[in-house]
């Protein structure tokens, strides 16, 4: 398949389809963290190129119910990237997930087909992760384990703590690659 991963920096998601043989690019307005097939740039020079599964991770700053108390402030960044999840999601491409967490989206465009935990798939974590998802069965838990934290939440202030933050834990990765391969 090709594999297109929009909004990842990191190259998690990219790598796990590499890993199962496919052709998958992830694309992002930073350089990638890791060596690999990445596109610097918006998603939208390359939404068109012939992709069979897309998986999106938009940027959840103006979405996410975390941010609730600013929502007033922000009323235009909110509807421009509400704007933009509705660009990804009629994306001209067969099968789609769309991933954020708890967020306006379930109330302003649909509620999420799925939420997942990263306790499900061999981390003792809790962040509760939507998805949306297009000509994809659910996500099935590959390793639940017990130790669950809530560290992402707890995370320090820092200029890289939204990055941390939204990094996608790789056994949740590989059973993308792995189930919808």
């Amino acid at each position: 398949m090709r594999v297109l991963v929009a909004c990842e920096y990191s190259g998690v998601v990219r790598d796990a389809f590499i890993r199962k043989g496919h052709y998958a690019m992830s694309c992002d307005l930073l350089d990638s963290e890791v060596t690999g097939n990445h596109y610097k740039g918006d998603v939208r020079d390359v939404i068109n190129d012939g992709w069979d599964l897309m998986i999106c991770h938009p940027p959840c700053t103006h979405l996410a119910v975390s941010g609730a108390r600013w929502f007033k402030d922000k009323i235009k960044e909110q509807q421009e990237a509400l704007e933009f999840v509705e660009l990804l999601l009629n994306a001209p491409i067969e099968k789609i997930c769309l991933e954020n967490p708890i967020s306006i989206i379930s109330s302003r465009i649909r509620k999420p087909d799925q939420i997942i935990q990263p306790w499900q798939y061999g981390h003792g974590e809790t962040k509760a992760t939507c998805l949306w998802l297009k000509n994809l069965p659910l996500l099935k838990p590959t390793d639940i384990v017990d130790g669950r934290e809530a560290r992402v939440h707890k995370m320090p202030p820092g200029p890289d703590r939204w990055k941390e933050r939204s990094r996608t834990f790789k056994g949740v990765a590989q059973a993308m690659a792995d189930q919808w391969s």
